[in-house]
């Protein structure tokens, strides 16, 4: 599982979580919705070892790799060549830093995905936090998107399941990324307004869990959780109408991004 400050997440299941405030609670965990039991993949990862890993990772899980490619500028090649062909991977797992600089081509190389293919899930997998990638990303519209930690993913399952979380258009994030983005001030966005109960009830929303994990995590009541939920969507002026989730807004505005 995911760990956070060297301590394992019990419970964790990346993605904003679809739980709706006030609907009647369905019969065990809820996941996400819509899946799809087999995946079209892309992945660009400049080492060759982690590379074939992951490819042997997700087929032997059953899901197709249309391409591994070793930088950014191909990882869009191959894109644009399955779009042509009506074959739009559901997911690209990018890594950061790639040749020929080793900084920001992988989230170049994302951005410009994006721009082309909203439909196209992004994970960005990743030795390091880089905040200012995240921002740029998640700005782009949170929805399908991901920021993983390489070193902190120590369960296969787990990893897979922020796959399919993302091709289902959910958000994931690793919990270092999102402590690390809540460094902004936030004392003019509705946010200070906050309870302490209710931090901790976003915080764990902007780590992917849904409102039953949250419950188990904070050992309160799923009612006691929708409350704190519709309470947060107040305070942040997040009315029932909203265009976007009100769930991602939600997180976004957390995140400052």
């Amino acid at each position: 599982m995911l760990r956070a400050n060297g301590t394992v997440l019990p419970g964790w299941r990346g993605g904003v979580g679809q739980d709706v405030p006030g609907a009647p609670r369905p019969p065990g965990p809820p996941g996400p919705p819509d899946r799809k039991d087999t995946m079209r993949l892309v992945i660009a990862e400049d080492s060759a070892i982690l590379r074939d890993g992951l490819v042997a990772l997700v087929t032997r899980r059953g899901h197709e790799v249309a391409a591994a490619v070793a930088d950014g500028d191909e990882l869009v090649a191959q894109v644009a060549r399955l779009a042509a062909q009506d074959a739009l991977p559901d997911v690209a797992v990018v890594d950061i830093r790639m040749p020929p600089t080793f900084t920001d081509e992988g989230l170049r190389a994302a951005l410009a995905l994006r721009a082309a293919h909203p439909d196209l899930g992004v994970l960005l997998f990743s030795q390091y936090v880089e905040t200012r990638f995240a921002s740029e990303l998640l700005t782009g519209g949170a929805r399908g998107v991901g920021y993983l930690l390489k070193d902190r993913v120590a369960d296969v399952g787990e990893f897979v399941d922020a796959l399919t979380r993302i091709a289902a258009g959910q958000t994931v994030l690793d919990p270092e990324v999102v402590s690390q983005l809540m460094g902004a001030s936030r004392s003019d966005d509705g946010l200070a307004r906050l309870t302490p109960r209710e931090t901790e009830v976003l915080e764990l929303m902007a780590q992917g869990r849904s409102n039953s994990a949250i419950a188990e995590a904070l050992f309160l009541s799923y009612g006691a959780v929708e409350k704190n939920v519709t309470s947060i969507f107040g305070k942040l002026g997040l009315p029932q109408d909203a265009g976007d989730h009100r769930r991602v807004l939600a997180v976004l505005r957390y995140l400052k991004v």
